[in-house]
């Protein structure tokens, strides 16, 4: 399942020609040996907002653009999946005197994923990054068609992958619809970002002496009710046995820790990580 370097070898897009012919930029981590082939990064929609706060902050953007940038040029190809609850959340208009019917709000949640995956493009581009946005509804002004042999293509191209509006149907949150497209354009890895440094067993937040979890199986996630992301992702990752691994993206550099396989954040896999 995990190989090193690219699928098809050089192609002749730029920025692929770039990463296939050198190493990493000279970090601590440059001499790290690439470990997945294919990754779905999640990010969430509040990451590209300042903490506490709503909307996007230009500054967050570009901080991850440049981290996703560092982790291509390793030759792993990224497909992004982003939330969109910095801006609306469907869940949000639900209860019995809700004016908007539920499943309008989760359509009005996927558009503000759509406006997230902009933002994120144009500061992928801005880095240097060649990068195609993918909907699953209708938006064709602004993002092409979620087809899943031509997202295989941009990314056998050597492009960032954005994929917007979730799998295009109400009530199945972005967290779902990264661990389907992992299976659908069959990634090595769910790499899923947060603010925190893993997986706890309550929120650090609220105690401080929350338990970080280094490893756990999809059983003990479920069995446990920890909120990693939502059971049907899960169960999804679960079927199919593609591990997902929960990691702290505002630590600069983690992404591609991540992708060259350093033991950081908490795995969830088919057996406790050794």
């Amino acid at each position: 399942m995990m190989i090193q370097g690219d699928r098809n070898g050089r192609c002749p897009q730029p920025c692929c020609f770039e990463f296939a012919v050198k190493k990493m930029p000279e970090t601590a981590d440059s001499e790290k040996t690439l470990v997945y082939r294919r990754v779905i990064l999640k990010l969430s929609g509040e990451s590209l907002a300042d903490s506490g706060q709503r909307g996007i902050s230009g500054d967050e953007v570009e901080g991850i653009a440049r981290q996703i940038k560092q982790a291509h040029a390793s030759g792993c190809e990224i497909i992004v999946v982003i939330g969109g609850g910095n801006i609306l959340r469907g869940a949000a208009f639900s209860g019995a005197n809700a004016i908007v019917h539920e499943a309008t709000a989760h359509y009005m949640g996927m558009l503000a994923t759509v406006i997230n995956s902009m933002a994120m493009q144009d500061a992928l581009e801005a880095v240097g990054c060649h990068t195609r946005i993918m909907s699953a509804i209708g938006v064709d002004t602004v993002a092409e068609p979620f087809i899943r042999r031509r997202a295989q293509r941009h990314l056998e191209k050597g492009r960032v992958v954005i994929l917007a509006a979730g799998i295009g149907s109400p009530f199945v949150t972005t967290d779902t619809a990264a661990a389907q497209r992992a299976l659908e354009l069959e990634a090595d890895v769910v790499l899923k970002a947060t603010r925190v440094d893993g997986v706890y067993s309550e929120d650090p937040e609220k105690n401080p002496h929350a338990v970080l979890y280094q490893s756990l199986t999809y059983n003990e996630v479920m069995e446990k009710n920890l909120k990693v992301m939502d059971a049907t992702a899960i169960a999804l990752c679960r079927e199919r046995g593609v591990p997902i691994l929960v990691f702290n993206f505002k630590q600069d550099g983690n992404i591609v820790r991540a992708v060259t396989g350093q033991n950081i954040g908490t795995w969830i896999g088919p057996q406790r990580r050794v």
